[in-house]
């Protein structure tokens, strides 16, 4: 099977077993300038591409927030099993063709581990900027990835391979969302002043409420006010 062959029966079992998007940049997105996060070469020396996959978090579990935080937790991780169980079976299919592929963790502390580095909170690569590259949305204020077809309330998970596989060309767009220039609704909401109207954030104030002050649920309010949802 060539590469561009892998690449549509990936897209396409994927979608079978219950993916709402799924996209793939190379390795190459990692080694510009203007990225600043981790390199998943480091990890895997022999990288070639990075598949995205993703689904949309029912919004239920935002109408709640912030009294249903229990609720909300415990649909984002049944989000994440969803993605792992469909990104395993890509995987398996990618070495059935001779090639490597292994998981990312998809965010920086899950079912009782840490995968991301305490004090900087960054993880072995940006899934947010991998799916910027591979054209899935752009960032909004809130530092969250803002898909077109589903706003923020999307779930992620990574396959990196040693798979050269084909890439679809996507248009370019702005690094921050352009809906986000006159709305500050996810800044005036966060309870910890996490976010600033310059487009900074401050990582530890969100881990330090989320890890200690909720004890380990999470937050989400920040997704629940954006109006670029798509609700």
């Amino acid at each position: 099977m060539t590469e561009n062959n892998i690449a549509e029966t990936l897209r396409n079992l994927a979608f079978e077993l219950g993916a709402d998007f799924i996209s793939i940049t190379d390795k190459s997105c990692f080694e510009d300038s203007d990225y600043t996060g981790n390199r998943p070469q480091d990890v895997m020396e022999n990288l070639q591409s990075v598949i995205i996959l993703g689904v949309s978090v029912p919004k239920g579990a935002f109408e709640t927030l912030p009294k249903g935080r229990g609720e909300y937790t415990n649909t984002l991780m049944a989000a994440t099993t969803t993605l792992r169980v469909i990104a395993f079976k890509l995987a398996k299919l990618i070495e059935k063709e001779g090639y490597m592929a292994t998981i990312a963790p998809s965010e920086g502390s899950e079912y009782g581990y840490w995968y991301a580095d305490r004090e900087t909170l960054k993880a072995d690569l940006s899934f947010k900027y991998a799916a910027y590259r591979a054209g899935v949305g752009n960032f909004g204020m809130n530092h969250l990835l803002i898909t077109k077809d589903f706003g923020p309330k999307v779930r992620m998970a990574a396959i990196l391979t040693d798979a050269p596989l084909d890439t679809e060309e996507k248009a370019e767009l702005p690094f921050i969302n352009d809906a986000c220039s006159e709305c500050m609704k996810c800044i005036e909401v966060c309870p910890v002043d996490a976010l600033t109207s310059e487009g900074a954030i401050h990582r530890e104030k969100c881990a330090e409420y989320m890890f200690n002050v909720l004890g380990g649920l999470r937050c989400g309010l920040c997704i629940k006010v954006c109006p670029l949802n798509n609700f």
